[in-house]
Protein backbone atom coordinates (compact mmCIF):
# COMPACT_ATOMS: atom_id res chain seq x y z
CA UNK A 1 0.00 0.00 0.00
CA UNK A 2 0.78 4.07 -0.88
CA UNK A 3 0.83 6.14 1.09
CA UNK A 4 -0.62 9.71 -0.41
CA UNK A 5 2.86 11.29 -0.41
CA UNK A 6 4.50 7.87 -1.76
CA UNK A 7 2.01 8.08 -4.39
CA UNK A 8 2.55 11.96 -4.99
CA UNK A 9 6.20 10.93 -5.78
CA UNK A 10 5.81 7.76 -8.29
CA UNK A 11 2.82 9.32 -10.53
CA UNK A 12 4.51 13.32 -10.24
CA UNK A 13 1.27 14.14 -9.29
CA UNK A 14 0.75 16.99 -6.53
CA UNK A 15 -0.89 15.83 -3.37
CA UNK A 16 -3.07 18.77 -4.21
CA UNK A 17 -3.96 17.71 -7.53
CA UNK A 18 -4.43 14.09 -6.23
CA UNK A 19 -7.18 15.13 -3.06
CA UNK A 20 -8.77 17.11 -6.34
CA UNK A 21 -9.36 14.21 -8.08
CA UNK A 22 -10.50 12.06 -5.14
CA UNK A 23 -13.17 14.86 -4.45
CA UNK A 24 -14.28 14.48 -8.31
CA UNK A 25 -14.61 10.19 -7.97
CA UNK A 26 -11.73 9.82 -10.61
CA UNK A 27 -8.91 8.64 -7.75
CA UNK A 28 -10.37 7.27 -4.75
CA UNK A 29 -8.49 6.43 -1.95
CA UNK A 30 -8.31 2.20 -1.70
CA UNK A 31 -8.50 2.35 1.99
CA UNK A 32 -8.73 5.48 4.66
CA UNK A 33 -7.50 4.82 8.24
CA UNK A 34 -10.30 5.97 10.15
CA UNK A 35 -8.07 7.62 13.53
CA UNK A 36 -5.02 9.18 11.85
CA UNK A 37 -7.43 9.59 8.28
CA UNK A 38 -4.24 9.09 6.58
CA UNK A 39 -5.26 7.51 2.62
CA UNK A 40 -4.08 4.34 1.16
CA UNK A 41 -3.19 3.50 -2.31
CA UNK A 42 -3.02 0.04 -4.12
CA UNK A 43 0.11 0.12 -6.29
CA UNK A 44 -2.34 -0.34 -9.27
CA UNK A 45 -3.52 3.05 -8.62
CA UNK A 46 -0.12 4.63 -10.23
CA UNK A 47 -1.29 3.12 -13.85
CA UNK A 48 -5.09 5.61 -13.06
CA UNK A 49 -2.86 8.19 -11.85
CA UNK A 50 -0.73 8.27 -14.71
CA UNK A 51 -4.31 8.03 -17.40
CA UNK A 52 -5.22 11.30 -15.56
CA UNK A 53 -2.64 12.95 -16.18
CA UNK A 54 -1.70 11.79 -19.72
CA UNK A 55 -5.74 12.87 -20.24
CA UNK A 56 -5.11 16.06 -18.55
CA UNK A 57 -1.92 16.83 -20.39
CA UNK A 58 -3.89 16.40 -23.82
CA UNK A 59 -6.19 19.10 -22.42
CA UNK A 60 -9.23 17.19 -21.52
CA UNK A 61 -11.27 18.42 -18.86
CA UNK A 62 -12.39 16.69 -15.91
CA UNK A 63 -15.70 16.06 -16.97
CA UNK A 64 -14.32 14.14 -20.12
CA UNK A 65 -11.99 12.04 -18.10
CA UNK A 66 -15.20 11.12 -15.63
CA UNK A 67 -17.18 10.38 -18.59
CA UNK A 68 -14.10 8.15 -20.38
CA UNK A 69 -14.28 6.49 -16.69
CA UNK A 70 -17.40 6.31 -16.53
CA UNK A 71 -17.42 3.70 -20.04
CA UNK A 72 -17.76 6.32 -22.63
CA UNK A 73 -16.18 5.86 -25.47
CA UNK A 74 -12.70 7.43 -25.22
CA UNK A 75 -11.94 7.78 -29.29
CA UNK A 76 -15.49 9.74 -29.19
CA UNK A 77 -14.26 12.30 -26.96
CA UNK A 78 -10.39 12.28 -28.45
CA UNK A 79 -11.99 12.79 -31.80
CA UNK A 80 -14.05 15.80 -30.32
CA UNK A 81 -10.83 17.44 -28.57
CA UNK A 82 -8.82 16.82 -31.72
CA UNK A 83 -11.30 18.58 -33.81
CA UNK A 84 -11.34 21.52 -31.44
CA UNK A 85 -7.35 21.90 -31.33
CA UNK A 86 -7.36 22.29 -34.49
CA UNK A 87 -9.55 24.86 -35.36
CA UNK A 88 -7.37 26.46 -32.25
CA UNK A 89 -4.56 25.75 -34.13
CA UNK A 90 -6.04 27.37 -37.74
CA UNK A 91 -6.96 30.45 -35.49
CA UNK A 92 -3.36 30.35 -33.81
CA UNK A 93 -1.84 30.25 -37.37
CA UNK A 94 -3.61 33.03 -38.29
CA UNK A 95 -2.81 35.43 -35.84
CA UNK A 96 0.66 34.68 -36.17
CA UNK A 97 0.66 35.59 -39.96
CA UNK A 98 -0.89 38.76 -38.85
CA UNK A 99 1.92 39.30 -36.34
CA UNK A 100 4.02 38.63 -38.94
CA UNK A 101 2.54 40.75 -41.69
CA UNK A 102 2.85 43.46 -39.64
CA UNK A 103 6.54 42.96 -38.36
CA UNK A 104 7.46 42.81 -42.07
CA UNK A 105 7.35 46.23 -41.81
CA UNK A 106 3.70 47.17 -42.89
CA UNK A 107 2.53 50.70 -41.70
CA UNK A 108 0.23 50.24 -38.65
CA UNK A 109 -2.10 52.98 -40.09
CA UNK A 110 -4.92 50.07 -41.10
CA UNK A 111 -6.04 47.10 -38.90
CA UNK A 112 -8.20 44.52 -40.12
CA UNK A 113 -10.61 42.62 -38.60
CA UNK A 114 -13.45 39.93 -39.71
CA UNK A 115 -17.22 40.57 -39.21
CA UNK A 116 -19.92 38.36 -40.03
CA UNK A 117 -22.67 40.36 -42.02
CA UNK A 118 -25.95 38.63 -41.79
CA UNK A 119 -28.57 37.89 -44.13
CA UNK A 120 -30.74 41.36 -44.69
CA UNK A 121 -33.16 42.90 -47.32
CA UNK A 122 -31.63 45.90 -49.06
CA UNK A 123 -32.55 48.18 -51.34
CA UNK A 124 -30.13 48.86 -54.46
CA UNK A 125 -29.69 51.82 -57.16
CA UNK A 126 -27.47 51.69 -59.88
CA UNK A 127 -26.10 54.43 -61.69
CA UNK A 128 -23.04 55.73 -64.24
CA UNK A 129 -20.86 58.83 -62.28
CA UNK A 130 -18.85 61.24 -64.44
CA UNK A 131 -16.41 61.12 -61.03
CA UNK A 132 -16.33 59.32 -58.01
CA UNK A 133 -17.42 62.34 -55.78
CA UNK A 134 -20.66 62.90 -57.59
CA UNK A 135 -21.76 59.72 -55.30
CA UNK A 136 -21.88 62.42 -52.45
CA UNK A 137 -24.83 64.33 -54.09
CA UNK A 138 -26.05 61.17 -55.62
CA UNK A 139 -26.77 58.81 -52.60
CA UNK A 140 -29.17 61.15 -51.06
CA UNK A 141 -30.97 61.66 -54.08
CA UNK A 142 -31.67 57.61 -53.91
CA UNK A 143 -32.56 57.61 -50.44
CA UNK A 144 -35.40 60.27 -51.10
CA UNK A 145 -36.42 58.65 -54.10
CA UNK A 146 -36.68 55.24 -52.02
CA UNK A 147 -38.62 56.98 -49.35
CA UNK A 148 -40.97 58.66 -51.31
CA UNK A 149 -41.72 55.48 -52.84
CA UNK A 150 -41.94 53.62 -49.67
CA UNK A 151 -43.15 56.18 -47.27
CA UNK A 152 -43.30 53.78 -44.24
CA UNK A 153 -39.99 52.02 -45.32
CA UNK A 154 -37.16 51.73 -42.25
CA UNK A 155 -33.86 51.00 -42.26
CA UNK A 156 -32.29 48.21 -40.28
CA UNK A 157 -30.65 48.90 -37.02
CA UNK A 158 -27.62 49.70 -36.56
CA UNK A 159 -27.70 50.88 -40.14
CA UNK A 160 -26.04 49.49 -42.49
CA UNK A 161 -25.34 51.23 -45.96
CA UNK A 162 -22.59 50.97 -48.67
CA UNK A 163 -21.34 51.19 -52.52
CA UNK A 164 -20.01 48.65 -54.72
CA UNK A 165 -18.31 49.47 -58.05
CA UNK A 166 -19.32 47.60 -60.97
CA UNK A 167 -16.49 48.46 -63.62
CA UNK A 168 -14.01 45.50 -62.51
CA UNK A 169 -11.25 48.30 -62.88
CA UNK A 170 -10.14 51.63 -62.04
CA UNK A 171 -11.86 54.46 -63.86
CA UNK A 172 -11.94 58.13 -63.66
CA UNK A 173 -14.95 58.96 -65.52
CA UNK A 174 -18.06 56.90 -66.42
CA UNK A 175 -17.98 54.74 -63.36
CA UNK A 176 -20.58 52.27 -62.88
CA UNK A 177 -21.79 52.17 -58.87
CA UNK A 178 -24.42 50.75 -57.13
CA UNK A 179 -25.74 51.81 -53.71
CA UNK A 180 -27.25 49.26 -51.35
CA UNK A 181 -29.18 49.84 -48.22
CA UNK A 182 -30.75 47.31 -45.34
CA UNK A 183 -34.05 47.76 -44.67
CA UNK A 184 -36.54 46.07 -42.53
CA UNK A 185 -38.61 44.91 -45.16
CA UNK A 186 -39.61 44.14 -48.88
CA UNK A 187 -41.20 47.79 -50.51
CA UNK A 188 -41.97 49.26 -53.85
CA UNK A 189 -39.59 49.29 -57.03
CA UNK A 190 -39.70 51.46 -59.86
CA UNK A 191 -36.81 51.53 -62.36
CA UNK A 192 -34.05 52.86 -59.98
CA UNK A 193 -34.86 51.33 -56.94
CA UNK A 194 -34.85 47.54 -56.96
CA UNK A 195 -35.19 45.15 -53.27
CA UNK A 196 -33.36 41.83 -52.80
CA UNK A 197 -32.10 39.69 -50.04
CA UNK A 198 -28.16 40.17 -49.54
CA UNK A 199 -26.98 36.42 -48.14
CA UNK A 200 -24.84 36.43 -45.40
CA UNK A 201 -21.07 36.81 -45.78
CA UNK A 202 -17.77 37.35 -43.84
CA UNK A 203 -15.93 39.82 -44.99
CA UNK A 204 -12.32 41.40 -43.89
CA UNK A 205 -12.98 45.01 -42.40
CA UNK A 206 -10.82 48.42 -42.48
CA UNK A 207 -11.22 52.17 -41.79
CA UNK A 208 -9.86 54.40 -43.92
CA UNK A 209 -9.57 58.43 -42.32
CA UNK A 210 -8.98 61.38 -44.87
CA UNK A 211 -9.95 61.78 -48.42
CA UNK A 212 -10.85 59.45 -51.27
CA UNK A 213 -8.06 60.57 -53.52
CA UNK A 214 -5.73 58.00 -51.40
CA UNK A 215 -8.40 55.28 -50.60
CA UNK A 216 -6.22 52.80 -52.97
CA UNK A 217 -3.68 52.57 -50.40
CA UNK A 218 -6.46 51.12 -48.18
CA UNK A 219 -7.71 48.90 -51.07
CA UNK A 220 -4.06 47.51 -51.58
CA UNK A 221 -3.42 46.99 -47.83
CA UNK A 222 -6.78 44.44 -47.58
CA UNK A 223 -6.09 42.66 -50.81
CA UNK A 224 -2.40 42.17 -49.38
CA UNK A 225 -3.67 41.38 -46.30
CA UNK A 226 -6.20 38.36 -47.75
CA UNK A 227 -3.87 36.73 -50.30
CA UNK A 228 -1.20 36.89 -47.38
CA UNK A 229 -3.36 35.11 -44.60
CA UNK A 230 -5.25 32.46 -47.01
CA UNK A 231 -8.80 34.29 -48.16
CA UNK A 232 -10.14 34.29 -50.86
CA UNK A 233 -12.26 37.36 -52.04
CA UNK A 234 -15.69 35.90 -52.48
CA UNK A 235 -17.51 39.69 -53.61
CA UNK A 236 -17.36 43.10 -54.53
CA UNK A 237 -15.75 45.11 -52.12
CA UNK A 238 -17.65 47.30 -50.06
CA UNK A 239 -17.50 50.88 -49.35
CA UNK A 240 -19.36 52.44 -46.03
CA UNK A 241 -19.53 56.12 -46.03
CA UNK A 242 -19.35 56.75 -42.27
CA UNK A 243 -18.27 60.19 -41.74
CA UNK A 244 -17.62 62.63 -44.89
CA UNK A 245 -18.81 66.21 -46.17
CA UNK A 246 -22.41 66.18 -44.87
CA UNK A 247 -20.91 66.35 -41.24
CA UNK A 248 -17.37 66.59 -41.17
CA UNK A 249 -15.57 70.43 -41.60
CA UNK A 250 -12.48 68.80 -42.24
CA UNK A 251 -11.59 65.99 -45.03
CA UNK A 252 -9.32 64.85 -42.23
CA UNK A 253 -12.19 63.43 -40.25
CA UNK A 254 -13.64 61.57 -43.13
CA UNK A 255 -14.25 57.63 -42.03
CA UNK A 256 -14.98 54.89 -44.57
CA UNK A 257 -14.98 51.44 -44.06
CA UNK A 258 -13.98 49.39 -46.25
CA UNK A 259 -15.46 45.43 -46.48
CA UNK A 260 -14.27 42.69 -48.61
CA UNK A 261 -15.83 39.31 -48.47
CA UNK A 262 -14.35 36.41 -48.20
CA UNK A 263 -14.15 32.68 -48.24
Amino acid sequence: MLKIGELSKLSLTTVKALRFYEKEGLLLPASVDEWTGYRFYETAQLETAARIKSYRQLGLSIEEIKSIFSGEDAGTILSAKADSLKKLKEKTELQLSVIEFILEGKQMKYQVIVKEIPEMIVYSSETVLEKYSDCMQWIPSVGAECLKLNPGLKCEEPPYEFCEYLDGEYKETDIHIRHNEAVTAFGKENANIKFRILPAAKVLSIYHKGAYDNIGEAYAYIMEYAEKNGYVAAGLARESYIDGIWNKESVEDWLTEIQLPVK
